[in-house]
């Protein structure tokens, strides 16, 4: 059942040993720390054969080998296997972080990797379906942390528009997390994705605080 080339699946990694590299997903792929697996994470609490990802009659099923420390999906712990859906994560012994985008959110594929850049709307450019940032013609790299593509995702967004810390904070961690994220957690979310974007261009301040009402995105046309 192998698909053709632009119609695979991506395995996005994030948040970890192998942060920004990318899968095309075929018909099977091992994950584990031993040498032999298709994704090597080199990493003591990750199972020599820790999970697999298989292709069968209705989609990409994620199933945990019997591994030591576990797999989270959607950050429930896996206790049997499960189908695949578009923006799914999971991690592997919290280790490495993973993100699978079906076939239908992905770009044309030249050989494993994506080498197109979003349309225009400005200096920054976000694209949804490979998770992936430019400023200017540069990428931002390594690939922001998921928890900021979120952020920056949501404010992309909604550009022009002031989005409410609230709101920012239920998109990051989900509406049953959001009670107990602190201010302070929430601040340094916002300096790092600042520190990030700020490396890549000293000049401009993307990330706009509006006093008493949220966040925006300051993105100049180019």
């Amino acid at each position: 059942m192998e698909r053709k080339g632009d119609e695979l699946p991506i395995l996005l990694a994030q948040d970890g040993p192998l942060n920004g590299r990318r899968w095309a997903l075929r018909s099977s792929l091992i994950i584990g720390r031993e040498n032999s697996c298709d994704v090597v994470i080199p990493e003591r609490q990750v199972s020599r054969r820790h999970a697999r990802v298989t292709l069968t009659p209705e989609g990409y099923l994620l199933e945990d080998l019997g591994s030591k420390n576990g797999t989270n999906w959607n950050g429930e712990l896996l206790s049997e296997p499960v189908l695949l859906k578009d923006g799914d994560s999971f991690q592997i012994a919290l280790a490495q972080y993973f993100t699978f985008l079906s076939s239908d959110a992905t770009l044309p594929l030249e050989g494993d990797e994506y080498d197109i850049l979003p349309q225009k709307t400005g200096r920054l450019r976000v694209d949804k379906r490979s998770h992936r940032v430019w400023i200017g013609d540069q990428e931002v790299l390594p690939p922001l942390s998921m928890s900021q593509f979120k952020m920056l995702e949501m404010l992309y967004d909604n550009q022009g528009r002031v989005v409410s810390r609230q709101k920012l904070i239920e998109t990051i961690w989900g509406t049953d997390e959001a009670i107990h994220v602190t201010d302070q957690a929430m601040d340094a979310m916002v300096r790092r994705l600042r520190d990030r974007l700020s490396f890549m261009d000293a000049d401009h301040d993307y990330i706009a605080t509006v006093r008493g009402h949220g966040l925006r995105l300051d993105n100049p046309s180019e």
